[in-house]
């Protein structure tokens, strides 16, 4: 399974080296590419945390590739690398082949980056991760190339400099409406709303019309984690990867506006349900559509049994992943041009 492609090994390879990898053309974390131009691909393989194959680290060691985890804790990673060959460098080292960054880089940072050195963040990338903005640049591409092109989003306003264009729209529909904050995740910090007088203006937020009549699963709500990476800006390269996630709720929905509080049912965040006593795991790998994760391809297969067109589905779900990304395409390519050196040292 591709994780992450490292850059040419060659830049860390002596001659004699170069012969040996080309001797290795059959090596299972070797992919060649480039044309005529035959380019060594570094693949990961998640087996290798398990199988702890020596073939596999063979790569990593041979060539001192190495990495600094830097303000997050990604154990994942950590495994992965380590079981490739990579060994680990102090954060403050400038002596790697890939960073990991839980935050993004100052560009004086992106600016020092060398051709062999990659870091998961594109400059600007909270053009798309910070709510406000993913709204303000869809809503840019909207009069750009017509509402209903990027009409992939629901009636939104941010608060509180959009607040009587909101009370206006209520006045016409009440509701129920839904509140996030501006720059949080997790399900920190959202809830619903029937009245603008239930609504905080202290700081800046979305509220978005609530989807009243959700596809339901069991009669819970469920959402879709997708695994979405670009490795460039310019030209925009972006892969989808095949499987994901299914996240339920744990209590059954009800339209009921008794119920507009309960974050167990309206809201699919596992740092939310993971603390309702009715969250069910489940710890066999084997078992796809058990308890409140599923992988997605067993929610793609009841969905079909109950005689939802999931192809036409997912090409929508793809369609949206593309519009996402392109409305702050032209942001980010802005900022890797100004700051970053060399076009392949990010990923994200």
């Amino acid at each position: 399974m591709p994780v992450v492609m490292a850059r040419d090994l060659e830049e860390t390879a002596s001659s004699s080296e170069d012969e040996d990898l080309a001797n290795q053309e059959d090596h299972p974390c070797i992919m060649w590419t480039g044309g005529c131009r035959r380019i060594p691909v570094l693949v990961f393989h998640a087996e290798a945390i398990l199988t702890k194959d020596n073939n596999i680290r063979v790569i990593g060691e041979r060539y001192h590739l190495s990495y600094k985890i830097v303000r997050t804790d990604s154990r994942l990673v950590r495994s992965i690398l380590t079981a490739h060959g990579f060994h680990e460098v102090h954060p403050s080292s400038t002596d790697y082949n890939l960073m990991w960054t839980g935050s993004h880089l100052k560009p004086f940072l992106l600016r020092t980056l060398s051709e062999a050195q990659k870091v998961n963040h594109f400059p600007r990338s909270y053009e798309l991760t910070r709510k406000d903005r993913l709204y303000k640049n869809i809503i840019r591409m909207q009069h750009t190339h017509g509402f209903k092109a990027f009409h992939i989003l629901p009636q939104t306003f941010l608060l509180p400099a959009e607040y009587a264009e909101f009370c206006n729209s209520y006045s016409k529909d009440r509701g129920p409406w839904i509140v996030k904050p501006v720059a949080s995740s997790r399900g920190r910090g959202v809830y619903l709303i029937n009245n603008p007088n239930q609504i905080s203006l202290e700081e800046n937020i979305l509220v978005s019309r609530y989807i009243n009549n959700p596809l339901l699963i069991d009669d819970f709500k469920f959402d879709v984690r997708l695994y979405v990476l670009v490795t460039s800006y310019d030209p925009l390269v972006i892969y989808l990867y095949e499987e994901g996630l299914a996240r339920f709720a744990t209590v059954r929905y009800d339209q009921g506006s008794k119920n507009i509080r309960n974050q167990f049912m309206h809201l699919t965040n596992y740092s939310v349900n993971k603390k309702s006593g009715d969250y069910v795991s489940c710890d066999d790998p084997e078992v796809e559509d058990y308890g409140n994760k599923w992988s997605m391809s067993a929610m793609l297969r009841y969905l079909k049994q109950e005689g939802k067109d999931t192809t036409a589905l997912m090409a929508h779900v793809e369609d949206l992943i593309i519009k996402t990304i392109i409305s702050a395409e032209l942001a980010i390519a802005t900022a890797c041009k100004t700051f970053v050196p060399h076009r392949s040292s990010c990923f994200g």
